[in-house]
């Protein structure tokens, strides 16, 4: 791996990041009707409209995280497999459309379940979140839903606070599971609850496992990984709280995760999702992520899912 602690810049990349906030603005104009009725009480950055008004090189990084690390990259280092999905602007106004809740669309907490014989049965695709306890699972599911910030997800600073299966229905489009944490204070019954859910659901289109980012791969995810890899099914990994520590510890965290990944797994998909709930840094791309996943928009650009 090799690190350079100072960032390269070129003029051309600043003209390209102005061009690019422009292109976002024009975009959204036509659409602006969308969030005229946005609430009281949403973060910031939770809407591309409102995000628009940052500076054009602080706009890159929230949409595509990787940017701000790659400059810390020697130029030899392949990052390909950090950018296989890199959806248009485009893309990211559609899927923030289906996050937003309507007459028509509503967005809401739906159940809990703490066995198979609970989850409620279900047509529309479904994906679903696992994690150690405290990796910042229900802040992330918080943050994809901040444009409907009337859908309860609870979040608490005490480790293995989500005890059971809770599923939040957005429209008829999916269904967004949030697991209990495993590790730290999880529920006795995790593997009970967990693993029959992650074999025998079958419109579970794709499982989410989440690593903390300030601290890298742990025992905990390991066995997890191996787990996902015993299912076969198709499953990715997020890093999550990005924003909690430097450049030199994200990027070596995420380098040896992207080595296990490369040597360990066969059903995981090969790019890394860079996410900071806090932030926001991420969460368009990931919101556009599942949506393309779920079948409910359909790219602009070719990316490889």
């Amino acid at each position: 791996m090799a690190i350079d602690e100072t960032p390269f810049s070129s003029g051309s990349s600043e003209t390209s990041r102005g061009m690019f906030c422009l292109r976002l603005r024009l975009w959204l104009q036509p659409a602006s009707q969308v969030w005229a009725a946005s609430r009281q009480n949403v973060h910031k950055l939770a809407s591309l409209q409102k995000a628009t008004m940052m500076p054009p090189r602080k706009l890159q990084g929230i949409l595509y995280p990787f940017t701000d690390l790659e400059a810390y990259l020697d130029r030899s280092v392949d990052t390909t497999h950090f950018q296989l999905f890199h959806p248009s602007v485009e893309d990211m106004v559609q899927s923030e459309k289906l996050f937003s809740s309507s007459p028509s669309h509503k967005i809401d907490y739906y159940i809990s379940a703490e066995r198979m014989d609970h989850v409620p049965v279900l047509q529309q695709p479904e994906v679903c979140f696992i994690g150690r306890s405290n990796v910042g699972k229900s802040s992330l599911i918080r943050a994809l839903f901040a444009l409907t910030p009337e859908v309860e997800v609870r979040v608490s600073k005490t480790p293995g606070h989500t005890k059971k299966m809770n599923f939040f229905r957005v429209g008829k489009a999916f269904t967004v599971v949030d697991m209990p944490g495993y590790g730290h204070r999880a529920p006795k019954d995790f593997v009970d609850m967990v693993e029959p859910y992650l074999y025998t659901r079958k419109n579970l289109v794709r499982t989410f496992l989440l690593v903390d980012g300030s601290v890298g791969l742990q025992k905990a995810d390991l066995i997890a990984l191996e787990m996902c890899e015993d299912i076969k099914h198709p499953y990715v990994m997020l890093v999550t709280k990005i924003d909690k520590c430097g450049h030199g510890t994200l990027l070596t965290n995420l380098m040896n995760l992207q080595d296990v990944v490369k040597t360990q797994t066969s059903s995981c998909f090969p790019q890394p999702f860079l996410l900071s709930s806090l932030q926001f840094r991420g969460i368009h791309l990931l919101r556009c992520f599942i949506c393309h996943l779920t079948g409910s928009i359909r790219l602009t650009n070719t990316c490889h899912t």
